[in-house]
Protein backbone atom coordinates (compact mmCIF):
# COMPACT_ATOMS: atom_id res chain seq x y z
CA UNK A 1 0.00 0.00 0.00
CA UNK A 2 0.79 2.99 -1.45
CA UNK A 3 0.30 0.74 -3.44
CA UNK A 4 -0.16 2.38 -1.75
CA UNK A 5 0.32 -0.15 2.30
CA UNK A 6 2.79 1.07 4.65
CA UNK A 7 1.40 -0.39 3.47
CA UNK A 8 2.46 0.83 0.28
CA UNK A 9 0.06 2.36 -2.07
CA UNK A 10 -3.05 0.83 -0.72
CA UNK A 11 -3.82 2.55 2.51
CA UNK A 12 -6.22 5.46 2.22
CA UNK A 13 -4.26 7.76 4.50
CA UNK A 14 -0.85 6.10 4.69
CA UNK A 15 1.75 5.50 3.77
CA UNK A 16 4.81 5.50 1.79
CA UNK A 17 2.45 7.28 -0.60
CA UNK A 18 1.32 10.76 0.43
CA UNK A 19 1.69 13.57 -2.04
CA UNK A 20 -1.52 15.54 -2.44
CA UNK A 21 -1.86 18.56 -4.66
CA UNK A 22 -4.35 20.94 -3.12
CA UNK A 23 -3.85 23.90 -5.42
CA UNK A 24 -0.05 24.01 -5.43
CA UNK A 25 0.51 23.17 -1.79
CA UNK A 26 3.01 20.46 -2.69
CA UNK A 27 5.18 22.99 -4.48
CA UNK A 28 5.78 25.00 -1.34
CA UNK A 29 6.43 22.25 1.21
CA UNK A 30 10.16 22.13 0.56
CA UNK A 31 11.83 19.89 3.14
CA UNK A 32 15.05 21.88 3.23
CA UNK A 33 13.11 24.82 4.69
CA UNK A 34 11.98 22.80 7.70
CA UNK A 35 13.66 23.74 10.97
CA UNK A 36 14.89 20.78 13.00
CA UNK A 37 13.47 20.67 16.50
CA UNK A 38 15.29 19.05 19.40
CA UNK A 39 12.98 16.42 20.92
CA UNK A 40 12.36 16.54 24.66
CA UNK A 41 14.60 14.34 26.74
CA UNK A 42 13.19 10.95 27.63
CA UNK A 43 12.50 10.26 31.32
CA UNK A 44 15.36 8.41 33.02
CA UNK A 45 15.07 4.64 33.19
CA UNK A 46 15.10 2.85 36.51
CA UNK A 47 18.51 1.47 35.65
CA UNK A 48 20.45 3.98 33.63
CA UNK A 49 22.29 2.42 30.73
CA UNK A 50 25.43 4.03 29.39
CA UNK A 51 24.47 6.51 26.70
CA UNK A 52 25.83 5.57 23.27
CA UNK A 53 28.34 7.96 21.83
CA UNK A 54 26.61 10.40 19.49
CA UNK A 55 27.26 9.93 15.82
CA UNK A 56 29.57 12.56 14.37
CA UNK A 57 27.72 15.34 12.57
CA UNK A 58 28.05 15.13 8.79
CA UNK A 59 30.19 17.69 7.08
CA UNK A 60 28.07 20.50 5.59
CA UNK A 61 27.98 20.47 1.79
CA UNK A 62 29.70 23.12 -0.23
CA UNK A 63 27.65 26.01 -1.59
CA UNK A 64 27.57 24.32 -4.99
CA UNK A 65 26.45 21.00 -3.50
CA UNK A 66 23.85 22.70 -1.32
CA UNK A 67 22.42 24.60 -4.27
CA UNK A 68 22.23 21.39 -6.27
CA UNK A 69 20.42 19.60 -3.41
CA UNK A 70 17.89 22.43 -3.15
CA UNK A 71 17.21 22.18 -6.87
CA UNK A 72 17.02 18.39 -6.72
CA UNK A 73 14.54 18.51 -3.85
CA UNK A 74 12.34 21.03 -5.65
CA UNK A 75 12.52 19.12 -8.92
CA UNK A 76 11.63 15.87 -7.17
CA UNK A 77 8.51 17.44 -5.71
CA UNK A 78 7.18 18.82 -8.96
CA UNK A 79 8.01 15.55 -10.71
CA UNK A 80 6.05 13.74 -8.01
CA UNK A 81 2.83 15.46 -9.04
CA UNK A 82 3.44 14.56 -12.68
CA UNK A 83 5.19 17.64 -14.06
CA UNK A 84 8.15 16.64 -16.23
CA UNK A 85 8.87 18.36 -19.53
CA UNK A 86 5.84 20.68 -19.45
CA UNK A 87 7.96 23.51 -18.06
CA UNK A 88 11.39 24.84 -18.94
CA UNK A 89 14.29 24.52 -16.53
CA UNK A 90 15.53 27.87 -17.84
CA UNK A 91 12.28 29.54 -16.83
CA UNK A 92 12.47 27.96 -13.37
CA UNK A 93 16.06 29.21 -13.02
CA UNK A 94 14.98 32.72 -14.03
CA UNK A 95 12.27 32.72 -11.37
CA UNK A 96 14.69 31.45 -8.72
CA UNK A 97 17.25 34.11 -9.61
CA UNK A 98 14.70 36.91 -9.37
CA UNK A 99 13.32 35.55 -6.08
CA UNK A 100 16.84 35.40 -4.63
CA UNK A 101 17.22 39.01 -5.74
CA UNK A 102 14.23 40.02 -3.64
CA UNK A 103 11.30 39.78 -6.04
CA UNK A 104 8.13 38.47 -4.39
CA UNK A 105 5.21 36.53 -5.79
CA UNK A 106 2.13 38.76 -5.95
CA UNK A 107 -1.27 37.34 -4.86
CA UNK A 108 -2.45 37.47 -8.48
CA UNK A 109 0.61 35.47 -9.54
CA UNK A 110 -0.09 32.87 -6.86
CA UNK A 111 -3.56 32.38 -8.30
CA UNK A 112 -2.15 32.12 -11.81
CA UNK A 113 0.37 29.54 -10.61
CA UNK A 114 -2.37 27.43 -9.05
CA UNK A 115 -4.37 27.61 -12.27
CA UNK A 116 -1.31 26.63 -14.30
CA UNK A 117 -0.45 23.61 -12.15
CA UNK A 118 -4.06 22.47 -12.11
CA UNK A 119 -4.21 22.64 -15.90
CA UNK A 120 -1.10 20.45 -16.16
CA UNK A 121 -2.40 17.91 -13.64
CA UNK A 122 -5.81 17.83 -15.36
CA UNK A 123 -4.07 17.11 -18.65
CA UNK A 124 -2.05 14.29 -17.08
CA UNK A 125 -5.22 12.80 -15.58
CA UNK A 126 -7.05 12.87 -18.92
CA UNK A 127 -4.12 11.28 -20.74
CA UNK A 128 -3.62 8.52 -18.15
CA UNK A 129 -7.32 7.73 -17.88
CA UNK A 130 -7.59 7.41 -21.64
CA UNK A 131 -4.62 5.00 -21.65
CA UNK A 132 -6.19 3.04 -18.79
CA UNK A 133 -9.53 2.75 -20.60
CA UNK A 134 -7.92 1.55 -23.82
CA UNK A 135 -5.83 -1.02 -21.98
CA UNK A 136 -8.73 -2.37 -19.90
CA UNK A 137 -10.95 -2.77 -22.97
CA UNK A 138 -8.31 -4.97 -24.57
CA UNK A 139 -7.13 -6.74 -21.40
CA UNK A 140 -10.65 -7.72 -20.38
CA UNK A 141 -10.85 -9.97 -23.44
CA UNK A 142 -7.71 -11.90 -22.54
CA UNK A 143 -8.02 -15.54 -21.49
CA UNK A 144 -8.58 -15.98 -17.76
CA UNK A 145 -9.26 -12.29 -17.08
CA UNK A 146 -12.56 -11.50 -15.38
CA UNK A 147 -14.23 -8.09 -15.05
CA UNK A 148 -16.50 -7.03 -12.20
CA UNK A 149 -19.46 -4.65 -12.50
CA UNK A 150 -17.28 -1.79 -11.22
CA UNK A 151 -14.66 -2.32 -13.94
CA UNK A 152 -12.05 -4.09 -11.79
CA UNK A 153 -10.22 -6.75 -13.78
CA UNK A 154 -8.56 -9.75 -12.18
CA UNK A 155 -6.93 -13.06 -12.99
CA UNK A 156 -6.61 -15.95 -10.54
CA UNK A 157 -3.00 -17.15 -10.58
CA UNK A 158 -3.29 -19.53 -7.58
CA UNK A 159 -6.79 -20.47 -6.35
CA UNK A 160 -5.78 -21.17 -2.73
CA UNK A 161 -8.08 -22.99 -0.33
CA UNK A 162 -11.32 -22.95 -2.31
CA UNK A 163 -13.27 -24.50 0.59
CA UNK A 164 -12.31 -21.76 3.04
CA UNK A 165 -14.32 -18.62 3.58
CA UNK A 166 -13.25 -15.38 1.91
CA UNK A 167 -12.53 -12.40 4.16
CA UNK A 168 -15.27 -10.01 5.21
CA UNK A 169 -14.93 -6.25 4.91
CA UNK A 170 -14.49 -6.07 8.69
CA UNK A 171 -11.69 -8.66 8.79
CA UNK A 172 -7.97 -8.00 8.98
CA UNK A 173 -5.77 -9.69 6.38
CA UNK A 174 -2.07 -10.31 5.84
CA UNK A 175 -0.86 -10.14 2.24
CA UNK A 176 2.21 -10.02 0.08
CA UNK A 177 1.89 -7.73 -2.92
CA UNK A 178 3.69 -6.01 -5.75
CA UNK A 179 2.37 -2.85 -7.41
CA UNK A 180 3.24 -1.58 -10.89
CA UNK A 181 2.12 1.06 -13.33
CA UNK A 182 0.90 0.39 -16.85
CA UNK A 183 4.44 0.90 -18.20
CA UNK A 184 5.73 -1.88 -15.91
CA UNK A 185 7.57 0.37 -13.44
CA UNK A 186 7.25 -0.88 -9.87
CA UNK A 187 6.11 1.65 -7.26
CA UNK A 188 5.94 -0.58 -4.21
CA UNK A 189 6.40 -4.17 -3.07
CA UNK A 190 6.06 -5.97 0.24
CA UNK A 191 8.57 -8.49 -1.11
CA UNK A 192 11.12 -5.70 -1.37
CA UNK A 193 10.40 -4.70 2.22
CA UNK A 194 10.93 -8.29 3.35
CA UNK A 195 7.62 -8.96 5.08
CA UNK A 196 3.90 -9.28 4.55
CA UNK A 197 1.63 -6.38 5.47
CA UNK A 198 -1.45 -6.55 7.69
CA UNK A 199 -4.42 -4.21 7.45
CA UNK A 200 -8.23 -4.11 7.65
CA UNK A 201 -9.99 -4.98 4.41
CA UNK A 202 -12.08 -1.80 4.56
CA UNK A 203 -8.97 0.37 5.05
CA UNK A 204 -7.54 0.22 1.53
CA UNK A 205 -8.41 1.48 -1.96
CA UNK A 206 -11.74 0.41 -3.47
CA UNK A 207 -10.18 -1.96 -5.99
CA UNK A 208 -8.47 -3.89 -3.23
CA UNK A 209 -11.57 -3.96 -1.04
CA UNK A 210 -13.58 -5.46 -3.88
CA UNK A 211 -10.96 -8.11 -4.71
CA UNK A 212 -10.08 -9.18 -1.19
CA UNK A 213 -13.63 -10.23 -0.26
CA UNK A 214 -13.58 -12.59 -3.28
CA UNK A 215 -10.19 -14.16 -2.57
CA UNK A 216 -9.51 -17.35 -0.63
CA UNK A 217 -6.67 -17.90 1.86
CA UNK A 218 -3.52 -18.93 0.01
CA UNK A 219 -4.74 -17.52 -3.29
CA UNK A 220 -2.76 -15.21 -5.53
CA UNK A 221 -4.48 -12.82 -7.91
CA UNK A 222 -3.42 -10.29 -10.47
CA UNK A 223 -5.46 -7.09 -10.35
CA UNK A 224 -5.88 -4.30 -12.86
CA UNK A 225 -7.35 -1.44 -10.87
CA UNK A 226 -8.99 1.38 -12.87
CA UNK A 227 -8.07 4.89 -11.74
CA UNK A 228 -11.53 5.42 -10.22
CA UNK A 229 -10.98 2.41 -7.93
CA UNK A 230 -7.45 3.49 -7.01
CA UNK A 231 -6.24 7.04 -6.39
CA UNK A 232 -8.14 8.61 -9.29
CA UNK A 233 -6.94 12.20 -9.85
CA UNK A 234 -4.76 12.34 -6.73
CA UNK A 235 -1.08 11.65 -7.46
CA UNK A 236 1.10 9.69 -5.06
CA UNK A 237 4.88 9.41 -5.04
CA UNK A 238 5.67 7.14 -7.97
CA UNK A 239 2.02 7.10 -9.06
CA UNK A 240 0.96 9.83 -11.50
CA UNK A 241 -2.59 11.14 -11.25
CA UNK A 242 -5.19 9.08 -13.12
CA UNK A 243 -3.03 5.96 -13.26
CA UNK A 244 -4.17 2.40 -13.79
CA UNK A 245 -2.63 0.25 -11.03
CA UNK A 246 -1.47 -3.33 -11.60
CA UNK A 247 -1.03 -5.57 -8.56
CA UNK A 248 -0.10 -9.13 -7.74
CA UNK A 249 -1.71 -9.93 -4.39
CA UNK A 250 -1.15 -13.05 -2.30
CA UNK A 251 -3.65 -13.51 0.55
CA UNK A 252 -1.83 -15.25 3.38
CA UNK A 253 -4.18 -15.12 6.35
CA UNK A 254 -7.48 -13.73 7.63
CA UNK A 255 -8.26 -12.54 11.13
CA UNK A 256 -11.83 -11.68 12.14
CA UNK A 257 -12.40 -8.65 14.36
CA UNK A 258 -12.12 -9.18 18.10
CA UNK A 259 -15.50 -9.99 19.64
CA UNK A 260 -17.15 -7.19 21.51
CA UNK A 261 -17.13 -7.63 25.29
CA UNK A 262 -20.35 -9.10 26.66
CA UNK A 263 -22.71 -6.58 28.19
CA UNK A 264 -22.95 -6.67 31.98
CA UNK A 265 -26.10 -8.43 33.22
CA UNK A 266 -28.81 -6.10 34.53
CA UNK A 267 -28.84 -5.50 38.31
CA UNK A 268 -31.44 -7.56 40.21
CA UNK A 269 -34.51 -5.63 41.36
CA UNK A 270 -34.46 -4.33 44.92
CA UNK A 271 -36.39 -6.54 47.42
CA UNK A 272 -39.77 -5.18 48.59
CA UNK A 273 -39.78 -3.20 51.84
CA UNK A 274 -40.62 -5.12 55.08
CA UNK A 275 -43.79 -3.54 56.58
CA UNK A 276 -42.73 -4.67 60.08
CA UNK A 277 -39.66 -2.44 59.92
CA UNK A 278 -41.52 0.68 58.86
Amino acid sequence: MGFGVSFGPMKKSNTRFLAHVGGTAALFSLPFLAVAQTPPAAPPASVAAPAPAPAPAPEPPSAAEGGYLIGLSFGEQIHRIGITNEISVDDISRGVREALGGKKLAPADQQRLQTFVKSIVDGIVSKNKAAAKAFLEKNGKEKGVKTTASGLEYQILIPGDTKAAAPLATDTVSVQYRGKLLDGSEFDSSYAHGEAVTFPVNGVIKGWQEALVLMKPGSKWKLWVPPELGYDAQPRPGIPAGSLLVFEVELQSIKPPAPKPAAAPPAPPAPPADPAKQ
